[in-house]
């Protein structure tokens, strides 16, 4: 993120208004904006330039340029290190990068070898996200990635295969209602091992606390209580997340199956109109979703450990309250 350039001018955080709920959405938007994977390492160095200007006093002007080149930098960059995102793992390839793992998830009719290759695939992309985005406090250990990985594709696996082998065996259900429960199957496995993947991969946080910083940006030191805020509200935001992709088209092709539109139809065509559904509801339902939290924190230092709660500014003003990175 921008935030990451250094300099004695505070930065905007976004020329929307943070604090509302839409404002959030409009940032959130720009922020996944798949447009935002074509800009170069020119053009992103060429950002990073013109924000340090800013930072530094060197220009002061808000200008429409400044941020285009800022929601490159908030789509692009680490808001705790400032480095690159690797492209598949940042926001702005968050619909493009689910996208096919998704189809593959929701595709009906799968066997134990497809649910388990998709539910796998899926957990690898969320570590990779995790690890790429998370808070960099407290790093995980090679050691540690590789067990909790393990773990998240455990739960995962085994709830899809659990209720893949239960639903059908209901009894005084309706045929009807048992192909809906079958299609949100990969709903409820993405949602089980995401909760569980964003507090295994982010333990370390929760043991160790996290950075907090003042209205300056600087490092007022760890804190346990707000990583168990940014751990916790992470986990609700991937079940918010996944809710309006992995429920609204499944339900969406049960019911076209039904009508003329694709009754009689390929395979190849189901799933076009299957990865087209997935695709719009991603593209409309993601920053509704996203900013239901919003990603740089303020919290009062009243809420925090007592070593925060008589902290001083350089003017000697009281501290009452401090920022931190949510993570994703």
């Amino acid at each position: 993120m921008a935030s990451s350039i250094p300099g004695p001018v505070p930065l905007p955080l976004s020329k929307y208004d943070l604090g509302t709920y839409f404002g959030r959405v409009r940032h959130c938007a720009d922020i996944s904006d798949p447009s935002m994977l074509l800009n170069t390492p020119k053009d992103i160095e060429h950002a990073k330039r013109t924000i340090w200007d800013f930072r530094n006093g060197v220009s002061s002007q808000l200008t429409p340029e400044f941020w285009r080149l800022k929601k490159i930098l908030d789509s692009t960059l680490h808001p705790d290190t400032g480095e690159t995102v690797f492209l598949p793992f940042r926001m702005s390839s968050c619909v493009l990068s689910n996208l096919v793992i998704t189809a593959g998830m929701l595709t009906p009719g799968l066997g134990t070898a497809g649910t388990l290759f998709w539910q796998i695939a899926n957990q690898s992309l969320n570590v990779a996200i995790n690890i790429s985005n998370a808070n960099k406090s407290h790093p995980l250990s090679t050691s540690q990635i590789a067990k909790n990985y393990a773990l998240a594709v455990s739960a995962s696996c085994s709830v899809a295969l659990g209720l893949n082998a239960i639903v059908p065996r209901l009894k005084n259900v309706l045929a009807g209602t048992k192909l809906i429960m079958g299609r949100l199957v990969p709903f409820a496995a993405v949602v089980s091992a995401g909760v569980t993947n964003v507090f295994l991969m982010r333990s370390e946080e929760l043991k160790k606390g996290i950075s907090v910083y003042d209205k300056d940006g600087n490092d007022l030191g760890s804190s346990k209580v707000a990583a168990f805020h940014a751990v916790g509200e992470t986990a609700a935001s991937r079940v918010i997340n996944a809710t309006p992709i992995m429920v609204i088209p499944p339900l969406i092709l049960v019911r076209l199956q039904k009508l003329r539109f694709l009754k009689g139809k390929s395979k190849l065509f189901e799933t076009c109109v299957n990865i087209g559904l997935i695709f719009a509801t991603s593209l409309v339902a993601l920053p509704f979703a996203l900013a239901v939290f919003p990603q740089r924190r303020t919290i009062s230092t009243s809420l925090l450990e007592s070593q925060f709660q008589s902290l001083k500014d350089k003017k000697g003003n009281e501290i009452t309250e401090v920022e931190f990175n949510r993570g994703i």
